[in-house]
């Protein structure tokens, strides 16, 4: 009964916010355009008949050779951007004028940051994570708030509850997100020991820097999903960590929580069980913190295949009716599009028997859940087929062999000691800051890649570093966890050429433009080019490096993109063609901000990827004066 009571307080809550609610999207005073995470724009000045006019209206270089991947942000005529050494810098937006620096000692969080200002706008704030302590600056000055937390800064450790007195501060490269005067952040310890640190979700008042409510990713005693580990394994082991980004429904009131897989990647013998919440999405009350409902996308996670982009919330029509949902992108290449409310599926998600594991004490989940609709946007499967042509005949033979000798029987296939093809791959599929939303037309555009791997799980004593070709990024702990198991590691194969090419064929990465409310893919192209092929006259094979951050979609119609092959593009959103590109003096792995002022539309982005002299460059319309 109590959960009919909550399904139907749930049902209650939808029929209160309406669609028309919709908020303007014309500023960019949050990293990703908002706390929707939506990377859209209503702007519509700059427009498919006159984007071929745009020029750079003005360049602030960064001051150092320190790559960067900050999505800039705008408040009152002021960019925010990071520079000379991972400092806060206010720049004119404008002219790009330094206004001021605000210097940090040790690493700072690196996609974005959040800004909060009071009711009355007499306080204004911008937070970010600094060598493991919240931190508040004035947004006017640039002065540490001295008021919040202690002396203007609040551990991340506070509250946890286990002993992490020799653990180094928590840093993570996930800003949170600002609803009304709470800042939500997500626990991660980057570095070789992040899997100790639990993936809590925190909650703190703006003001005061006080730790407000925390919800456990990997549930203790007593909580839903406790069952769905061993026992203790939250004592000892982090998982579920939300390491790439979140939303908020600023409406309703809902944080949306994507996480990542249970630790270690791609060996599960010490974790046997479902592993509730990791790879979920979690919808929880941002005032409280309590769970309202979750999904999970993969059960016992063997192939990292983590929730890496934030949720993207949209109205479609579905059956004749406005429905709001949430849309979760995924490594493995699925959309689960989700209501907003109550976490029911648009269309129906099945549970399909997959492959066991072959592994000692590996327990693999014999059912995932298979979206019926929309199509997968990355390829998940890899035959002989899709070797590479680009490659010498040789080298196409022993990537055959590759293929041909491991286990490879569909998505889900456990890695194995033989060696498991795994397709979109341990990098592959969608990454943060990929995926953006029309919502005047209920539409999502998502970059992808395709970056297959074979994964080979390695047994005790059979030393991986020996192993040419193979890496080991994730091993078990070195913790007594369960016997013999607890030595065997997971070193994992890419698909690279002695060219340094993928060895698969092209296009390796993708742009695909959705419909949701029909649930179908309207085109997809390829997104980038590689320049030395493109000499030889292949230019669809997409880009080869890996590419994180993503397009911005406008109310014209465009969407905008810069990539690591020095260029940025705009496409027409109605069929994925490029409209214009230009070149860029570096890569760029960002996400672009648009932003007005005084009746001038703007594009900015970083152009710093650590290939070129970094800076921040703004584009805009001739001006009319």
């Amino acid at each position: 009964m109590a959960s009919l009571r909550t399904f139907a307080s749930l049902l209650a809550l939808a029929a209160t916010v309406f669609a028309a609610d919709l908020r303007p999207f014309n500023t960019w005073n949050q990293y990703l355009g908002g706390a929707d995470s939506s990377q859209y724009s209503s702007l519509s000045q700059i427009n498919k008949t006159n984007v071929k006019q745009l020029a750079v209206a003005w360049s602030y270089p960064t001051g150092d050779n320190v790559q960067y991947l900050f999505n800039p942000f705008v408040v009152d005529g002021v960019m925010y951007v990071q520079a000379k050494n991972n400092s806060l810098v206010a720049l004119d937006a404008v002219t790009g004028r330094e206004l001021w620096v605000h210097p940090f000692q040790g690493p700072v969080t690196t996609r974005g940051m959040n800004y909060w200002e009071s009711k009355d706008r007499s306080d204004r704030r911008i937070f970010t994570t600094n060598g493991g302590f919240l931190t508040a600056i004035d947004a006017r000055t640039g002065q540490t708030v001295m008021s919040f937390g202690d002396n203007g800064r609040t551990d991340l450790r506070t509250g946890l509850d286990r002993d992490l007195t020799n653990v180094p501060p928590i840093q993570t490269n996930n800003p949170g997100r600002i609803f009304e005067d709470i800042l939500i952040m997500p626990l991660m310890r980057s570095g070789a020991d992040y899997s100790y640190v639990p993936g809590d979700i925190h909650a703190y008042n703006v003001r005061t820097g006080k730790l407000l409510w925390q919800f456990h990713t990997v549930p203790r005693p007593g909580e839903f999903g406790y069952e769905t580990w061993p026992k203790d394994f939250w004592t000892r082991s982090g998982g579920g960590i939300n390491w790439n980004e979140l939303t908020i429904d600023e409406k309703r009131g809902i944080a949306y929580i994507p996480t990542g897989t249970g630790k270690w990647d791609h060996y599960g013998a010490d974790r046997v069980g479902q592993n509730l919440f990791a790879n979920s999405i979690i919808a929880l009350d941002a005032r409280t913190g309590k769970r309202l409902w979750h999904f999970q996308t993969v059960h016992h996670d063997l192939w990292d295949y983590d929730l890496p982009a934030g949720p993207k919330l949209l109205t479609v029509k579905h059956d004749g009716k406005n429905v709001d949902v949430v849309i979760q992108p995924t490594k493995h290449g699925f959309l689960f599009v989700l209501d907003r409310v109550t976490g029911q599926p648009l269309w129906p998600i099945e549970e399909r028997p997959v492959p066991t594991s072959d592994v000692p004490g590996e327990q693999a989940w014999p059912t995932q859940p298979f979206p019926t609709k929309p199509p997968p946007f990355a390829r998940q499967a890899l035959t002989e087929r899709d070797v590479s042509p680009y490659m010498p005949e040789a080298e196409q033979a022993t990537w055959r062999e590759k293929i041909r000798n491991a286990r490879n029987e569909g998505l889900f296939t456990p890695p194995s000691m033989k060696g498991t093809v795994t397709i979109p791959g341990v990098g592959g599929g969608a990454s943060w800051g990929t995926a953006a939303v029309d919502p005047a037309k209920g539409y999502l555009y998502i970059v992808s890649k395709d970056a297959p791997t074979i994964v080979t799980i390695t047994p005790p004593g059979n030393s991986a570093a020996d192993q040419k070709g193979k890496a080991v990024p994730h091993a078990p702990p070195v913790t007594p966890l369960d016997g013999a198991f607890t030595h065997y590691t997971a070193p994992y194969t890419q698909f690279v050429a002695t060219s340094r090419l993928p060895s698969i064929s092209p296009p390796w990465f993708q742009l695909t433009a959705y419909d949701l409310n029909a649930g179908t893919i309207k085109w997809q192209v390829p997104y980038g080019t590689v320049p030395s092929l493109v000499a030889e006259g292949h230019a669809d094979t997409g880009a080869v490096q890996q590419q994180r951050g993503g397009p911005v979609v406008t109310a014209s119609g465009l969407i905008i993109a810069a990539t690591n092959d020095k260029k940025l593009r705009v496409y027409d959103g109605d069929n994925g063609k490029v409209i214009w590109e230009t070149d860029l003096p570096a890569s760029a792995e960002g996400v672009p901000a648009v932003y007005e002022i005084g009746g001038r539309e703007y594009i900015a982005l970083c152009v710093a990827a650590g290939n070129g002299p970094g800076a921040y460059m703004a584009f805009a319309l001739p001006s009319r004066k």
